[in-house]
């Protein structure tokens, strides 16, 4: 229905492990960045994401005719940033997400950012001068390790007739989502099954 809701919500950005890109993000910098992006760009309604990077190079600023999903939320876990999006449909390349999301495509988030790296031990480190342009452009392929991005799509109508969905059950399926991606054993049938039993045993 036109009330549906897209939402993805994962692991945004990484600190202190070695991401595809053979590239390693300081803590102190992620969360100097996440930060500062949370204050200037979450709070005033500024924080959104593209689908893929841009093709002109990954430093570019935002380009809102490209722009897919509306960062809402973002807080720290361990030396990880989580983060939630909201797809915005009513855009072209958000309706194109829509539809990936319906077909149950698995997503991938990446970060977009500026700065430099120096190179240590053949690991590229990097510097102070790294500016945080968006935590999280839609992809394929994403480089951070854990950056496979769960959908949750809220609406009653997606799965169930009669049955009411509360937050703590959303909670718990993101667990069990998250930890069989962690796992490596991603099953969208699996993951619908253990929705359909939460619902079932209201």
């Amino acid at each position: 229905g036109a009330d549906k809701k897209y939402v993805i919500e994962g692991i945004f950005l990484q600190s202190n492990i070695k991401n595809a890109n053979n590239r390693i993000y300081p803590e102190s910098l992620i969360d100097r960045e996440a930060n500062r992006y949370i204050s200037e760009k979450i709070i005033t309604n500024r924080a959104v994401g593209e689908l893929e990077h841009p093709e002109t190079g990954r430093d570019q600023g935002i380009n809102l005719r490209f722009v897919s999903h509306k960062v809402t939320e973002m807080k720290k876990q361990g030396t990880d940033w989580w983060g939630r999006a909201e797809i915005t449909k009513q855009t072209p390349m958000g309706a194109i997400v829509a539809g990936l999301m319906e077909a149950g495509v698995v997503l991938g988030t990446s970060s977009r950012a500026r700065g430099s790296v120096k190179r240590q031990n053949g690991v590229d480190i990097v510097q102070n001068n790294f500016y945080l342009v968006t935590p999280t452009d839609i992809v394929s392929d994403p480089s951070a390790p854990d950056a496979i991005v769960t959908s949750i799509m809220e609406n009653k109508e997606w799965i169930f007739k009669d049955g009411v969905l509360v937050e703590c059950d959303i909670e718990e399926i993101q667990k069990s989502v998250n930890k069989s991606i962690g796992n490596k054993t991603y099953n969208e049938a699996e993951i619908y099954n253990s929705i359909l039993n939460l619902v079932g045993n209201k």
